[in-house]
């Protein structure tokens, strides 16, 4: 395996983050750097970097759970729709983002960039609105 990625670090407990869900399988974090409020980070504890590379089981279980946690973001935030990406570039771990959108091109829509310091007291609001 290659380095420990930095969501295997947060699955470790190496680095904090705002949990929303977590069983044996699979982590959902928020996204620090939000596109909207319950951007969530879906992530499989095995880290492997491509989605396609994924054990067919741990494929289908990571959607089971993305498909709960997205009818959770529904209820809780009620945006118009929960989009999905699956990008695959800023980390060397395949993980899923959950996005509450509005509109049909906010998946278009650019995070914040990574240099501004995160809202903490957002992300913890919205943390507690979602914890599962």
């Amino acid at each position: 395996m290659s380095e420990p990625s930095i969501f295997t670090r947060i699955i470790n407990g190496e680095i904090p983050a705002y949990k929303i869900y977590e069983d044996d399988k699979v982590i959902a974090v928020l996204d620090i750097h939000p596109i909207y409020e319950g951007h969530t980070l879906v992530i499989p504890k095995n880290q492997v970097d491509h989605i396609w590379d994924l054990s067919p089981e741990d494929y289908e279980y990571l959607w089971q759970v993305c498909n709960k946690i997205a009818a959770h973001i529904r209820e809780v935030i009620n945006p118009t729709r929960v989009g999905v990406v699956v990008e695959g570039f800023g980390v060397p771990h395949c993980h899923v983002h959950l996005i509450p959108i509005y509109h049909g091109n906010d998946l278009k829509k650019q995070q914040e960039d990574k240099d501004v310091k995160p809202d903490y007291g957002a992300l913890t609001k919205t943390a507690e609105r979602l914890k599962m």
